[in-house]
């Protein structure tokens, strides 16, 4: 997909899936920068709001992040700032496209952004994730903005009930709400061979533990991954499940 330092390679793969719903809603991309090798921008949103609402704030998400990567210069510009204004500007189209919505549009954000020497940023705002594994170990996650995430960090609840809970969609951030939404930026000094990132939305997430998502990420290549996660995902739901999205980086060893 990419190329990296001398002696390594980041390659990926997305994915894509309606489930079981009426409308796709989610949108998900991983640019290659137009001018600078061994730097990538991977960005998932997950729209909610009406059977149209939602898939134009997803929309808006990616098309702020495609104009701000095209313009973004590693050498010049930061990072992290870059992210915070990928998320303040795709806040501020999703608030005025809302304006001719039929519903309120909201949407998740999760994005990475690999710089040329590996270092690694990210930022999320809702319940979308963005995996750090080393190898098959899970090294960090996001920390959902939500509801159950909450009763979680206040020990009211287990990570296994949260998955469970009737209010789980209820999210406590994310962008086109009244709110500002929450800028929660994270770094990976250096990433190493052997290192996947995983961005996903719930609609993935939800059916498995890090565990099983280590696995598949570590002993597949990014596209047969893609495909064998998704495939799981819709054999869990039952008929029953929600649109899913996800972005898989790995960093590799030429030769």
């Amino acid at each position: 997909m990419s190329s990296a330092p001398p002696g390594h390679r980041l390659t990926a793969a997305t994915g894509l899936h309606r489930g079981d719903r009426a409308y796709q809603q989610d949108q998900v991309s991983v640019l290659a920068h137009p001018r600078v090798p061994g730097c990538l921008l991977a960005v998932i949103a997950d729209g909610m709001g009406g059977k149209s609402g939602g898939r134009k704030a997803a929309d808006q998400v990616l098309l702020t992040a495609q104009q701000l990567f095209e313009r973004y210069t590693p050498s010049r510009d930061d990072p992290g700032e870059a992210l915070k204004q990928l998320v303040l500007e795709s806040h501020l189209m999703i608030k005025l496209t809302a304006i001719t919505a039929e519903e309120e549009p909201h949407s998740t954000v999760a994005a990475l952004l690999v710089s040329p020497g590996l270092r690694c940023h990210l930022i999320h705002a809702g319940d979308s994730r963005i995996y750090h594994f080393r190898g098959p170990e899970l090294v960090s996650c996001t920390k959902d903005h939500s509801f159950v995430q909450r009763l979680v960090d206040e020990g009211q609840i287990s990570e296994e009930e949260a998955n469970s809970h009737p209010q789980s969609n209820l999210l406590t951030g994310c962008l086109g709400t009244h709110q500002d939404p929450p800028l929660t930026l994270h770094h990976i000094e250096a990433l190493q061979h052997g290192d996947t990132l995983l961005v996903c939305s719930d609609g993935l997430w939800h059916y498995f533990t890090p565990r099983e998502l280590g696995a598949i990420v570590h002993t597949l290549p990014p596209r047969d991954a893609s495909e064998m996660l998704i495939g799981k995902a819709r054999h869990r739901a039952r008929g029953g499940g929600d649109n899913l999205s996800l972005a898989i980086v790995r960093v590799d060893t030429l030769g």
